[in-house]
């Protein structure tokens, strides 16, 4: 009786998560369905009563996705978050790993305050500090310049990155440093030819997040940049909201699903590292 209990009870239970993690999926996946089957859809018939999820075969059209693309302002905001974005990936890589490196391996004083300064920063949002970034920007001169925003964008993702860096620099074993000094390698041979290729699976990895916030951010580059030829995608979208007195969502959602791309990709050239680089960077540090 009691195995019988247990069966039924693991029964039970299976179907319980079972159900949590459709509705969590159905949570992730449906408003990417809707925003597809809406950029298929003609303009009008998002006004439609009683309103469809999906559209029929007659109404599907690319004719959004042709506006899109026949917009030269689409090709210049593309390029310019494309710029901003990779930037921001290879200049915050550089100075976390070096960061990361220095903190892991080599005791000086003031390690353990800069490192719970690091991490300290990483729990202040960065709305919040984009009055005296405008001020910092002012003075540099970087407002309405599309070079203005990466400095800053690389600022932000510094903190995370060293912190998981830094895990992943740990684990790798001292006796090859060790053996680097012994063959003549000074610290830059050790940083080039030892810590960065072991620790690249955790660069990966926090490379993906870094490339996302960059590529999505929002309130920032609104802030700073005004000249549409400098303006990268998320402000490119807004733009359409409010257009002609009513917001063209095919417009939107067609534009929205061509900026995922480029995340999608980078995300599928680096899912290899990244279930490894978050594991050992949380682990260590």
């Amino acid at each position: 009786m009691r195995q019988a209990a247990n069966i039924g009870s693991r029964k039970w239970m299976m179907l319980l998560a079972g159900a949590i993690l459709a509705a969590g999926v159905a949570v992730v996946v449906l408003p990417m369905v809707y925003m597809i089957s809406t950029a298929l859809k003609p303009n009008g018939a998002l006004y439609e009563y009683p309103p469809r999820f999906f559209p029929s075969r007659q109404e599907i059209t690319l004719e959004n996705f042709r506006y899109i693309l026949g917009q030269k302002k689409f090709i210049t905001n593309f390029f310019n978050s494309a710029v901003v974005s990779v930037t921001t990936v290879l200049g915050s890589a550089a100075v976390a790993s070096a960061l990361a490196f220095c903190i892991a391996r080599f005791r000086f004083p003031g390690r353990t305050f800069l490192f719970s300064f690091i991490i300290l920063t990483m729990i202040i949002p960065g709305t919040t500090m984009i009055v005296p970034q405008y001020e910092l920007a002012v003075r540099l001169r970087a407002v309405n310049r599309l070079w203005g925003l990466i400095p800053f964008y690389i600022a932000w993702v510094i903190p995370y990155s060293t912190f998981m860096i830094k895990g992943f620099v740990e684990s790798v074993p001292k006796e090859l440093d060790e053996a680097t000094y012994i063959d003549g390698g000074g610290v830059l041979t050790v940083y080039r030819h030892v810590i960065l290729p072991l620790s690249k699976p955790g660069i990966a990895s926090v490379s993906i997040f870094n490339f996302l916030t960059a590529w999505e951010e929002f309130p920032w580059a609104n802030t700073v940049i005004n000249d549409d030829a400098k303006r990268t995608l998320p402000i490119a979208i807004s733009g359409f909201f409010g257009q002609h007195q009513f917001t063209q969502w095919g417009y939107v959602f067609a534009l929205s699903v061509l900026s995922l791309i480029p995340i999608l990709a980078v995300f599928l050239s680096c899912q290899r590292f990244f279930v490894e680089g978050l594991t050992a960077g949380s682990v260590k540090g």
